[in-house]
């Protein structure tokens, strides 16, 4: 059979993700992209090669690889120490994305002090942002005075700040991003978690299902089963409100002496009582997984082997390279789901998600608003 190839037109839109033929073009040009074959009127012909390629090209642009790197990582290297040579590359580009992450995050902390503040801070807040723009206008006389006066400034808005309890939800106003396109009980969700963490820009990398709320809702209203990793899990649940609703609390990995995300994980990996006491949970259950990478993937594959039909899964275990791809089969499984993608997320994180449903249940039974978003 006869190879069935595509023109630039045609292969830009086979791919899709947004590339364009100028793009392929480009990468020709700088040899990221093999050759494609010329017709007779000298046109480039692609076949599915050339598809494939494109699409990890693709795929690890949005994982937020330079084109350099992704050069190195797709092309066949085959001199000696190439792989070591690679690794300090990517290394040294990772140290330089942490230090621009460590200034944005400096910078955003100056912003988040200014609007965060609730309404009783709003008036020295206005009167700071004043004396900024004052210092702005009269030019820095030197760096030394001017760290100075800002100090002072942040010194006086601090003081303010700490002489009233905090109003959380008006200190979130300015902070969240434009959560309009979210139910209620999806936004007040979001905004536990950011309280929980401290951290705003969390809100783009939280997942949350299509199904997930409806499900938790009606699995806590029946009563389910809510297992967690290990006992910190259940010891940050809300217990009185769960017990409420008639749920039962449940820890897969039922050691107390199970602490941390590396003793989770190996007692999983190596203990087969708890492998076996998973695929006996309830169907309808809450699996909620802050720690262990390994249980969470386990979760994923009996699911997949219709071994395990929980209502829920919130799976926000810790790690640097099991917990995203974990997380990963977790997006990508039939469950419904709860999730951070990358790196973020802990016990702490998933026991909120579940204590923000759960006190949404009770004081809003008959919401039905995550219905139509």
């Amino acid at each position: 059979m006869s190879t069935q190839y595509l023109t630039i037109k045609k292969l830009t839109e086979t791919v899709g993700g947004g590339i364009t033929p100028r793009m392929v073009r480009h990468y020709h040009q700088i040899g990221l992209l093999p050759e494609a074959i010329r017709s007779p009127s000298n046109y480039r012909l692609y076949n599915e090669n050339h598809v494939q390629y494109l699409r990890h090209i693709l795929a690890l642009k949005q994982q937020g690889f330079q084109l350099e790197h992704i050069h190195k990582l797709l092309e066949n290297q085959l001199e000696p120490g190439a792989d070591v040579t690679l690794i300090n590359q990517l290394q040294q580009h990772y140290d330089s994305i942490i230090q621009q992450l460590t200034r944005l995050r400096q910078t955003a902390y100056s912003l988040e002090r200014l609007l965060g503040g609730d309404r009783s801070c709003q008036t020295v807040r206005a009167e700071t942002i004043a004396q900024i723009k004052l210092l702005n206008a009269q030019g820095v006389k030197s760096l030394e005075d001017d760290f100075e006066q800002i100090d002072s400034l942040w010194k006086a808005l601090d003081a303010s700040t700490l002489a009233h309890p905090e109003t959380f939800a008006e200190s979130l106003t300015y902070l969240l991003p434009d959560l309009s396109g979210k139910s209620e009980i999806e936004v007040d969700l979001i905004s536990q978690l950011v309280l929980a963490c401290g951290d705003v820009s969390l809100v783009h990398f939280l997942r949350i299902s299509h199904s997930a709320i409806a499900a938790a809702r009606s699995a806590l209203k029946s009563g389910c089963q809510i297992v967690g990793d290990i006992p910190a899990i259940a010891a940050a649940l809300d217990i009185p409100r769960l017990a409420h609703l008639g749920c039962d609390i449940d820890t897969l990995i039922d050691n107390p002496h199970i602490t941390s995300v590396a003793e989770a994980e190996q007692e999983f990996w190596h203990g087969k009582p708890w492998q076996e006491k998973l695929l006996q949970l309830k169907p309808g259950c809450i699996a909620i997984v802050g720690y262990a990478p390994s249980v969470l993937v386990s979760i994923c594959k009996a699911v997949k082997n219709s071994q395990l039909q929980p209502a829920l899964v919130i799976g926000m275990p810790i790690g640097f390279s099991h917990a995203p791809a974990a997380k990963r089969l977790l997006i990508d499984s039939s469950v419904p789901f709860i999730t951070i993608s990358g790196t973020f997320g802990g016990g702490l994180l998933a026991a909120t998600a579940l204590n923000a449903i759960a006190q949404s249940t009770i004081e809003k039974p008959d919401c039905h608003c995550y219905l139509n978003h």
